[in-house]
């Protein structure tokens, strides 16, 4: 459960990362969206959560996060583990690399919509920081769903990010 490893994803990664988007949405990006993303965008960065593998020794992937560090604002852009690997602090850790990484460049707020139903990533943010700031109806398609928008300002790392050694 400790031995995460939170590394920065490369165009080589693609192919992970689109499984693990299919894999956790229901209206997931499409490969053409994530390249674009991991080789177009400049304010776009995207970590990847590894852990070893007892049996093979090489590293599982687990879980990915893309987010945008765009002067001030550290924006949450799409988060998703793998199934089999929730619950065990990998968006946490997650999350709390994009914000450090964020604070270093000078960032002082972070920003990020998420389904009002998800209620685990709902819990997440809001033990982190994050506080709901508004409501956008019908923001989601497959199925149609409101956004909940959260922020945190001023942005910090909070103690839970410590305790998972993020």
């Amino acid at each position: 459960m400790g031995n995460w490893l939170i590394e920065p994803a490369t165009v080589e990664s693609l192919p992970d990362i689109l499984q693990i988007e299919e894999a956790c949405f229901s209206a997931p990006w499409t490969r053409k969206m994530l390249a674009a993303e991991l080789s177009g965008n400049q304010f776009a960065h995207f970590l990847l959560a590894k852990c070893p593998d007892a049996g093979s020794g090489s590293l599982a992937i687990a879980g990915y996060f893309c987010f945008w560090i765009v002067f001030e604002e550290v924006r949450l852009m799409n988060l998703a583990v793998l199934a089999p690997f929730r619950r065990q602090g990998v968006a946490t850790r997650l999350v709390c690399a994009a914000l450090r990484m964020g604070l270093a460049r000078g960032s002082s707020r972070a920003m990020l919509e998420v389904r009002a139903s998800n209620q685990e990533a709902l819990t997440l943010y809001h033990r982190l920081g994050f506080r709901q700031t508004a409501t956008r109806a019908r923001y989601y398609e497959n199925p149609d769903e409101d956004a909940v928008l959260m922020e945190m300002a001023p942005l910090e790392v909070s103690a839970l990010c410590g305790q998972h050694g993020a």
